[in-house]
C-alpha cells in the first residue's frame, strides 16, 4: 500500500531520537491473541472520542509537513509534523511516529545495536526488510514484544504529548502485508490497540494512517480520526468517509489524483496536494495546494 507514498524525507531527522530510550510499561495487551476472532464494529463516524482527547475539526484544512516545518499557510487549521519537529502555533498539531517500522539509515544500526530481538527476522534469520524505503520490519508477533516495542514507543507518544501535540500518527500499520507472512492483521490490532491506549492516556488523538482493511476494527483499536495517502487515486474515499466522517485528511501527490479527489470529496473531506518528498516550503520541488 505504501508503494510511492512518501516517509523518506523523514530520515535525517530520526538518528537522535534513537539514542535514549525508556523503560515505561504500557496497559494490557487486550486482545492480543493472533487467533482471536474480531468482529467488525457497527459504530459509525460520529462515535464518541475519550472525553480528555480532542479530535480534529471535520474538514479542517491540513499541511502535511514530514519533510521540515515551515510556517502554514493562513487558511490551514491542521499540520502534522515530525515527533522531533516542535508543533505549530495556534494549530491542530498530528505527530508522526513511525511504529510498526524502522526508520532507514543510521537508525537501523541502532536497533541492530540495541534491540536485535525486537526486528522482524525470516526462518533464515534475515531481517525484513519494507525494500520501497529501506526500512526493516518491527517484530509484534507476541504480547511479550509488543510490550518491548512500547516501553520504546510509548515514551515516543509521550514526548508528543509534552511538546503539546494534538495527536499523533503512527505510520506502517499495514507492515504485516510486507511481513512475508510473519505477521498478521491480529498482530497489528493488537499493537495499535496498544499505541491507541497510550496515546488516549496522554490526552493525544490517534490517526489511522492508510489500510482499509483494518477499517472495521478502527472503533475496537480505538482511532479518532484518518490520515490517509492517495485515498483519491486508489478510490478509497468512500471506506474512510464511512468510518470517520468529515475526519479524514488525505493527502494526494499527483496533480490529476488531487484535482479528481477534490471535485468528489473536497465539500466533505480534506484534500491536500503534496510533492512526494513533502519538501519544506523555499525547497526546490514544493508544492502544496488545498480544497
Amino acid at each position: 500500500m505504501f508503494l510511492l507514498r512518501t516517509r523518506a524525507a523523514c530520515a535525517a531527522m530520526v538518528l537522535s531520537t534513537f539514542l535514549v530510550t525508556a523503560c515505561s510499561v504500557t496497559g494490557t495487551d487486550q486482545g492480543d491473541d493472533p487467533q482471536e476472532t474480531t468482529h467488525p464494529t457497527t459504530e459509525g463516524p460520529d462515535a464518541d472520542a475519550p472525553a480528555n482527547v480532542r479530535r480534529p475539526n471535520p474538514d479542517a484544512v491540513f499541511d502535511y509537513q514530514l519533510g521540515g516545518a515551515y510556517p502554514p499557510a493562513g487558511k490551514v487549521r491542521a499540520v502534522s509534523r515530525d515527533r522531533e519537529t516542535k508543533p505549530a502555533d495556534g494549530l491542530y498539531n498530528i505527530c508522526y511516529v513511525n511504529a510498526f517500522q524502522t526508520q532507514p539509515g543510521e537508525a537501523v544500526s541502532w536497533w541492530k545495536n540495541k534491540h536485535p530481538d525486537l526486528l522482524l527476522k525470516n526462518d533464515d534469520g534475515h531481517l525484513i526488510v519494507d525494500k520501497d524505503w529501506d526500512e526493516p520490519l518491527l517484530d509484534i508477533s507476541t504480547p511479550a514484544k509488543r510490550e518491548a516495542l512500547m516501553n520504546i514507543i510509548g515514551p515516543w507518544i509521550d514526548g508528543c504529548a509534552t511538546a503539546h501535540y494534538d495527536a499523533v500518527e503512527p505510520d506502517n500499520l499495514d507492515s504485516y502485508q510486507r511481513s512475508d507472512g510473519k505477521l498478521t492483521s491480529q498482530h497489528a490490532v493488537a499493537f495499535a490497540r496498544l499505541l491507541a491506549a497510550r496515546a488516549h492516556k496522554r490526552n493525544l488523538a490517534i490517526a489511522q494512517k492508510n489500510t482499509t482493511d483494518l477499517l472495521p476494527q478502527h472503533t475496537r483499536i480505538g482511532f479518532d480520526f484518518a490520515v490517509v495517502e492517495e485515498c483519491g487515486r486508489y478510490k478509497e474515499c468512500p471506506e474512510f468517509s464511512r468510518a470517520y466522517g468529515a475526519r479524514v485528511f488525505d493527502i494526494e501527490y499527483g496533480r490529476k489524483d488531487f484535482t479528481a479527489a477534490c471535485r468528489a470529496w473536497g465539500k466533505e473531506l480534506s484534500i491536500t496536494l503534496r510533492d512526494r518528498e513533502v519538501n519544506p516550503a523555499g525547497k526546490h520541488g514544493y508544492v502544496y495546494e488545498s480544497c
